[in-house]
């Protein structure tokens, strides 16, 4: 399905890997010029070598001179940017608040606020010269609930909900539209981190924590990455253009989050 019908310019932050990845492909197959940076060598290595035409670079999203120079960099090829969607994050720590450790708290909040924050800084003054500009935040489902043994996460998504919505009222009267996409579970290797993580935690067997996942999914079924981009990209088209200001939840119905089965 095509959603786009014209060429965008679009930035995507950490989209060497994962969500990201799968994102900057669904962009590029529509046609669009993505840009992309992240801070994995490994990751950007393996993404030029299988996408030499798409620029990346490399960028520590929670120190804001490099988020500053990527976007400088942006800004010496093309005039505007049309769509910013903000994937970069990390899990964080797996463990009672009481139990984590305040570097680890700080490291948390630095990736999935902070830089967020650097991003969006740096990104506005070039969505403003689009006509059809659009931010997509990417958020959680724990933006929504409580998540036992992930305080600093939970505590960031939830920020980066307030955050869309009040971006979404200063940029508004400028045509530029703000929303998040809160995921559930995504398959992939980042969730059997978590899995894992939380199993150790908790005592419990791999197998015993992935089905306590997937029994709080209405739907019984972890989301894809491929999901994730299909609404970004419906968002971020005319489909959506008169879609802001909202967190959408992309999760199978989560009913509700919980550390014991």
């Amino acid at each position: 399905m095509n959603f786009l019908s014209q060429k965008l310019n679009v930035v995507i932050t950490a989209g060497a890997s994962g969500i990201g990845r799968t994102i900057a492909m669904a962009y590029a197959r529509e046609g669009s010029s993505v840009f992309v940076c992240d801070n994995s060598d490994a990751f950007i290595l393996s993404f030029k070598t299988e996408n030499p035409d798409i620029f990346i670079q490399k960028t520590d999203i929670s120190i804001f001179s490099e988020v500053e120079s990527f976007f400088n960099t942006v800004s010496r090829q093309v005039s505007s940017v049309d769509v910013l969607i903000n994937c970069a994050g990390i899990a964080g720590p797996t463990a009672n608040l009481q139990d984590v450790e305040p570097d680890e708290w700080d490291q948390t909040i630095a990736v999935n606020l902070n830089g967020m924050f650097y991003s969006l800084k740096s990104a506005i003054p070039l969505l403003k010269n689009s006509n059809q500009a659009s931010i997509i935040n990417i958020a959680s489902s724990a933006a929504f609930f409580g998540f036992p043994l992930r305080s600093p996460y939970t505590a960031a998504k939830w920020a980066v909900i307030g955050l869309t919505k009040t971006l979404a009222m200063e940029l508004g009267g400028e045509g530029i539209r703000v929303n998040a996409i809160c995921p559930g579970s995504v398959s992939g290797a980042r969730i059997e981190r978590v899995i894992q993580a939380d199993a150790l935690e908790q005592g419990k067997t791999v197998e015993e924590i992935k089905e306590l996942y997937v029994k709080q999914v209405s739907m019984k079924t972890f989301v894809e990455p491929e999901d994730v981009a299909n609404l970004a990209l419906f968002l971020t088209s005319a489909y959506g253009r008169y879609i802001s200001g909202q967190a959408i939840g992309l999760d199978g119905h989560t009913e509700g989050l919980t550390n014991s089965l």
